[in-house]
């Protein structure tokens, strides 16, 4: 290669670019190194820049598609470049964060595009639970890249972008991706989408080998509240809470936050709904996210139970309690339950329960933990007096409380090893602190196996 065209390429490689732009925010001080810069697809660079540098004082991998090259067309060395980052990460233990922004593959080879779509596919899913996996989506992300997307430990859209794998499969948006749990999070542009990938990755290890980052903390002052959302802000560090798949699922919630600086994940079910299909999904996604890196799961269960109606048996409610029982069953980090409500049944199995491998049970002294509903259970304990009373609903509802005051109290589950003790809500934060601390040293041996057969 001559001088002039070695300066003519490193010409094209200065030039500034979306991607470039992107890169230089995600970084600290706005500062990356690029690799491979100069590699060429035909007469123009590879379509992709890929980069390391340091976020949150970390070092991790990032790679962003160019835009203004080929619409950001997926060429073969582009892939390359990709998998090039991906087998580094392998290597070192870092973190790679993908920002999408393509039209797909370049398809004046499609047979070379196939090849490259799958090396990627490989490499993720050989690195998924080793390393954490960020995808932004900052403008459209079509066809096998969309999987790759779905692929990473958490993605985020801005609300104008656009993923789908088919153009023909119809709406496409930010929102439905997000209902779909597809995407984490729906940001207003890509600067705040960014800002969330690093929100993110301050609140994870490097790699599973690694224990998360220890945080200086501000005590939350706020007194607890059972609003699913006012949970974590009362138990969890001052402006830690960072809410992840907010729009999948009614009655759940779920969240990456620090308690006295070290990551924890909460988990909340709502009082005033039914746990559905989605709220199964979205929750048994987010324990085994946190148990491949090791993060405790703090759940919080108040809740009318799973849904039990015609709709959520078309939409498979079986294979999703059992999907969610076996995430927490599996699970080996620390998991601590706390009842601070109802918890009647398969509800109280599946999220706090002993069988659902719960390292420390908690509840509170109003919560209510039932083998049925105490209204389902009046039915048939007090029959006789149901059937000989005036009015049906209003006696059914006294026996009801009373039934939930005399025999499904916390006092009598701790009595019977169903909880391990029953702290009161301004003693709360302060329990778990002590149990996490406790559990922090937490081993658990597994049968050998190749992995559980867990129904999707």
């Amino acid at each position: 290669m001559s001088d002039v065209t070695l300066s003519q390429l490193k010409e094209k490689a200065s030039a500034i670019t979306p991607a470039k732009n992107r890169l230089t925010y995600l970084f600290d001080n706005k500062k990356f190194t690029e690799l491979d810069s100069l590699v060429l697809s035909g007469e123009d660079l590879s379509g992709v820049v890929t980069a390391y540098g340091y976020v949150n004082s970390f070092p991790i991998y990032a790679f962003a598609q160019d835009s203004s090259i080929k619409n950001g067309a997926l060429t073969a060395e582009g892939a390359k470049k990709i998998a090039k980052v991906y087998d580094l990460a392998e290597k070192t233990g870092l973190p790679v964060v993908g920002i999408y922004d393509s039209y797909g593959a370049d398809i004046n080879n499609g047979f070379s595009a196939m090849n490259n779509y799958g090396e990627l596919l490989k490499r993720t899913s050989r690195l998924s639970g080793v390393v954490p996996q960020i995808a932004v989506v900052a403008g459209v992300c079509t066809g096998m890249a969309s999987v790759l997307v779905a692929n990473s430990d958490f993605a985020v859209m801005t609300e104008d972008s656009q993923l789908y794998a088919s153009p023909n499969q119809g709406e496409n948006s930010a929102k439905l991706c997000a209902e779909n749990g597809v995407v984490a999070k729906v940001a207003k542009d890509e600067n705040e989408a960014i800002d969330f990938a690093k929100d993110i990755l301050g609140k994870l290890p490097q790699n599973n080998l690694e224990p998360s980052t220890q945080f200086e903390f501000a005590r939350s002052e706020k007194p607890f509240s059972k609003t699913i959302e006012g949970i974590a802000d009362s138990i969890c560090d001052v402006n830690s809470v960072v809410e992840v798949y907010q729009q999948k699922g009614c009655a759940s919630y779920t969240a990456l936050a620090t308690i006295e600086g070290s990551t924890v994940g909460i988990v909340a079910t709502s009082k005033n709904d039914t746990i559905c299909p989605c709220d199964c999904a979205k929750i048994a996604r987010f324990v085994r996210t946190l148990d491949a890196f090791a993060i405790p799961v703090v759940t919080f269960v108040d809740t009318k139970g799973f849904r039990n109606d015609a709709k959520a048996e078309e939409k498979g409610i079986i294979n999703a309690m059992a999907k969610l029982s076996a995430s927490y069953s599996e699970a080996t980090t620390a998991k601590v339950a706390v009842v601070v409500g109802n918890a009647y049944g398969s509800a109280f199995t599946c999220l706090a329960g002993k069988g659902a491998n719960a390292d420390v049970v908690l509840a509170t002294p109003d919560a209510v933990i039932s083998a049925l509903d105490p209204v389902t259970a009046v039915e048939f304990l007090y029959h006789d007096k149901l059937s000989g009373a005036k009015n049906l609903a209003e006696e059914r509802n006294k026996l009801a409380k009373e039934y939930a005051e005399t025999q499904a109290n916390a006092a009598l589950a701790g009595a019977n090893g169903v909880v391990d003790a029953v702290v009161d809500t301004n003693n709360l934060r302060d329990t778990l602190v002590e149990v996490l601390y406790m559990l922090e040293g937490k081993r658990e041996p597994t049968l050998p196996k190749k992995h559980g057969n867990m129904p999707l």
